[in-house]
Formats: structure tokens, C-alpha cells, sequence
């Protein structure tokens, strides 16, 4: 014979628990006149038959046709009103669930004009918080007939509806300010992210309390990154990484074997990369007086064959750090007698890392 409860409780802190189904498994055999208690930070959502019955708020409920009404059409008045009846219950955590955690898992584009390429890639992190709004419309929509819902069940959708309001605040906050202003700005740009979410938390019964980024930067590989989603050449790649083998060159003294290409280059150091691209994209023009730049070209690019002086000159760096990196082993060159000779195909190779 199924077991009729008269006392319905679930003690639990819900610290981590949205939403807890009373019994786990099966259904719950209550009878007229059996008790209910409620916490002060939780809800009792009554369902039967896959409708919701009532729900009720903190404190003692006898359970009367007077509280649900719609008891009277199911299950009618006989045996004085202590008719046993099949019911679910959901216990529904109403605390506020905190300090939960978002990241960007791939940078998101943002337009930035007047430097480097004019775009930027950016990656940051951050909190949040949420907090159940609708027990009754988030049991129907998300739990359904589950035993128990965790946080961990349902913060990847949140985290996307986030990130996705995210990039749209981004893109339009990006078009009238600069990268190294949308830095400046997370207050703003938080603010944004919540007020746009809010209409998506509560189409599911939640409330988005709080949405905080801790850190906003430009990705650390950014053309690395733009080259693999395909807005970059080869040519402005290279280009990219010359600028950033001068950079890691300043950063050295000893030059030497030392020297190396790294692949962060150009998103957020802004007129200093620009200035870089212009000199690399000048290389191998007419210099005043009627000469030409060390690449010795007519027009741009990088020759097909070139001298170690040659080489140094298009990173920008010494002819005795290029001979260093030969000697290393970093970059292949041909011996003819006492010279080096270098293709163009591995200064590429040299400069990809």
C-alpha cells in the first residue's frame, strides 16, 4: 500500500539546489488536511498531472480546498475531505545564488578606429548573480519532472544569454569609443549587459541580480587569432610579427639567440603598431635621393633572396643579432663561401615562431 504523508518538509539549505522534487521519485500521496512547511527562503510549487495546482510561501499550510481549489475538480469532496490524492511537490530555492563565474571562451571582435588594423579582439571575466523570480513558470519551463536542479544544470545557458548580450553592448558601445576607452568603461558596459539580459532571465522565471566584469582586455594572440577567422593575409601576418620580434628585441639588450617573434601583436598598443605597419609596409620603396630601402625592391614586400643586413633591416634589429639567430639555429640561411644568404620563405618561417 503506497505511503500517504502528513508532514511535508525538505530542511535543506539549498545552498547549491534550485529547485528540489518532493519525493525524488514517483509521486507524493498527501490527503486532505496533511501539513506543508516552508522555509523562509523557499517556495512549494504543488503540481498534478503536469498542472501547476498553487504555490505557497514561507511558513505551516494545512492542505484544504480552500489553498487549492482546483483540488475540488480533481479529486471531489468524499470521506469527509481526507480524500488521499497523488501530487508533486517542488520545493523552490527563492536565495539569491551568488559569485557565479563568466569568462569569454573565444575573444570578441570589436571595431577600433584610428589604430592598428582598426579591430580588436577582446577577452575578459567577471561575476554574476540570479535569483528565482517565478518558482511556477521556472518549474513548468526548465525543470520539469526532475528530481532536483542544480546551478551547475542551468549556468552554461545563462552564461551564453550573457556573453551574447555582452558582444551586442560591445559592438555598439565600440562605435563611439576606442578600445583603450571600452576598458575604461566596465561599470557602463556591465550596466548594459544587465538591462539587456533581463527580459531573457525572466522569460524563464529568473531575475539577473548583478553582472560585474573584473577584467576587460585586448587578446594577448590577437593576429594569431584574426589570421585563423580569416581577416588577415599572410603578408600583414608577417608584418605583425616583425613589429613584434622589434619589440621583443627592445625588451633584450643582449640580442643574440635570444631574439625571438611572438605573436601578440597589434591590438592594443594602438599609434605605436601603426607607426610599426607603416614601416614595414614602406620597406622596399624609393628613399629620398633616388636610392632604396635595404630590402632593394622595386615596390613592396620582401625580397626573395636576402643578405643578413638586409634581414636586420626589415625587423628592425642589428645585423649581428640576425647572424646570432643563424648561428642558433632559429633561422635557416644558406653559406655561400663567407656570406649568408636568406629566402624569404624562412624569415617567414623565423617570424611565425
Amino acid at each position: 500500500m503506497a505511503r500517504v504523508f502528513d508532514v511535508v518538509e525538505y530542511p535543506s539549505e539549498m545552498t547549491d539546489e534550485i529547485v528540489h522534487r518532493f519525493p525524488e521519485q514517483g509521486v507524493a500521496d498527501l490527503r486532505i488536511g496533511s501539513q506543508v512547511i516552508v522555509r523562509e527562503a523557499q517556495r512549494v510549487v504543488f503540481f498534478r498531472d503536469g498542472k501547476a495546482l498553487d504555490t505557497f510561501g514561507p511558513g505551516r499550510h494545512t492542505i484544504v480546498t480552500a489553498n487549492i481549489p482546483l483540488l475540488v475538480d480533481l479529486i471531489g469532496k468524499v470521506f469527509n475531505d481526507r480524500t488521499p490524492f497523488t501530487s508533486e511537490v517542488y520545493y523552490v530555492s527563492m536565495r539569491e545564488f551568488v559569485d557565479r563565474k563568466w569568462g569569454t571562451p573565444q575573444p570578441i571582435l570589436v571595431r577600433n578606429p584610428g589604430m592598428g588594423l582598426g579591430v580588436a579582439l577582446l577577452t575578459g571575466f567577471g561575476s554574476y548573480s540570479f535569483q528565482v523570480n517565478d518558482p511556477q513558470q521556472f518549474v513548468t519551463q526548465i525543470v520539469g519532472a526532475q528530481g532536483f536542479y542544480r546551478t551547475g544544470d542551468i549556468e552554461n545557458r545563462l552564461r551564453s544569454m550573457l556573453l551574447s548580450k555582452m558582444q551586442d553592448t560591445l559592438a555598439e558601445t565600440g562605435a563611439k569609443h576606442s578600445v583603450a576607452e571600452l576598458i575604461a568603461l566596465t561599470e557602463e558596459i556591465g550596466a548594459g549587459v544587465r538591462a539587456k539580459t533581463q527580459d531573457d532571465f525572466l522569460a524563464i522565471g529568473l531575475t539577473l541580480k548583478s553582472f560585474y566584469i573584473a577584467n576587460l582586455k585586448p587578446s594577448e594572440k590577437s593576429a594569431e587569432e584574426l589570421r585563423q577567422m580569416g581577416m588577415l593575409d599572410v603578408q600583414t601576418y608577417t608584418q605583425l610579427q616583425a613589429a613584434d620580434a622589434m619589440r621583443d628585441a627592445a625588451q633584450n639588450p643582449s640580442g643574440g639567440a635570444g631574439l625571438t617573434a611572438g605573436i601578440g601583436a597589434g591590438m592594443g598598443i594602438g599609434g605605436a603598431i601603426s607607426q610599426t605597419l607603416q614601416g614595414m609596409t614602406g620597406a622596399g620603396q624609393p628613399a629620398q635621393g633616388g636610392g632604396t630601402t635595404p630590402s632593394g625592391g622595386e615596390g613592396t614586400g620582401i625580397p626573395a633572396v636576402m643578405t643578413p643586413a638586409e634581414v636586420a633591416g626589415i625587423l628592425k634589429v642589428s645585423e649581428e643579432d640576425v647572424v646570432a639567430a643563424i648561428k642558433a639555429g632559429d633561422l635557416k640561411a644558406r653559406k655561400i663561401g663567407a656570406a649568408y644568404r636568406i629566402s624569404k620563405e624562412s624569415l617567414e618561417e623565423y617570424l611565425k615562431g
